[in-house]
């Protein structure tokens, strides 16, 4: 159960808003307690949870055409992904997404975890020696 205490320590989801605006992000409102979060040329939609508090919607990515690309780890390069498009990841793109992650989970209060903190997380890898390998070749034994 909830206190009058605890409910002051945590602020609302427009505090929070306010605190990122504060700190140079942009916002946008998205509709249905959802707001596009801005900087750097990076994107998150962060969401209001059942307690009040935000949560990520659509993961950090680069921002492009106003959505969310996400990284795609293909084991040789990493890539941006889109609905409709995939294009590389440049360094710098990587380094922007890595300081806008870092800053946003701070300001929301989010865990920062040891992996995460060391460099820029894909949301998904997918390796061209493991998608779409068919059943492993058995090889005869010597007679």
């Amino acid at each position: 159960m909830h206190t009058d205490r605890e409910s002051k320590d945590k602020p609302d989801f427009n505090a929070w808003i306010q605190q990122l605006k504060a700190a140079g992000f942009t916002t946008e409102d998205r509709g249905a307690a959802r707001v596009l979060i801005q900087k750097y040329g990076c994107g998150a939609v962060v969401e209001r949870s059942a307690s009040g508090e935000p949560r990520f919607a659509e993961w950090p990515g680069l921002l492009t055409d106003n959505h969310v690309a996400h990284l795609v780890d293909q084991g040789f390069q990493k890539f941006w992904q889109t609905d409709d498009r995939q294009f590389p990841a440049l360094a710098a793109e990587l380094k922007a997404v890595h300081n806008f992650d870092g800053e946003l989970r701070a300001l929301l209060g989010q865990t920062s975890l040891y992996n995460e903190a060391l460099g820029t997380v894909s949301s998904r890898y997918v390796y061209d020696r493991v998608e779409g390998r068919g059943e492993p070749k058995h090889h005869q034994p010597f007679d």
